[in-house]
């Protein structure tokens, strides 16, 4: 995981570049506080977050697959986790250094949207020690067939 520090929203990163009135007409109001502004939704609200039908979740803004229900696990922190992405690829890291402490952004690769932020080294019993912290509004479930 390595994360970029103070890189512009889809500097070269984005393979779905949109202008923020775009994406102000697709989103709802909440999604694109969470999506566009790196808003967070309020813990335990989300519409994910105890869910545990199999499928693939994938981006809210443009549909790209990002995470599988095989890699979501409880962590009992108000947002649905996961240990890992669909691919490295899907995914991209940034230093976050707001609310006075240091956490790493995960955006989706394909159009730049907020997700949420990824934690390691929190000794929850998953392959990898790392817990994908995502803003269920930020996701949608295609259930498995």
């Amino acid at each position: 995981m390595t994360t970029e520090q103070n890189q512009s929203p889809a500097a070269g990163v984005g393979k779905i570049i949109k202008s923020e009135d775009e994406w102000r007409r697709q989103l709802s109001a909440a999604e694109f506080h969470v999506l566009r502004e790196a808003g967070t939704e309020r813990p335990f609200t989300g519409e994910y977050t105890d869910t545990k039908t199999a499928g693939v979740y994938r981006c809210r803004a443009c549909g790209a697959e990002l995470f599988r229900s095989d890699e979501k696990f409880e962590s009992h922190c108000g947002w649905p986790s996961f240990f890992a992405p669909l691919a490295e690829d899907r995914v991209r890291y940034i230093t976050d250094d707001s609310l006075g402490m240091r956490r790493v952004e995960v955006r989706c690769s394909a159009c730049d949207s907020h997700l949420g932020h990824v934690f390691e080294g929190e000794g929850y019993n998953t392959p990898t020690d790392l817990r994908y912290c995502i803003n269920s509004i930020s996701l949608s479930l295609e259930p498995a067939e």
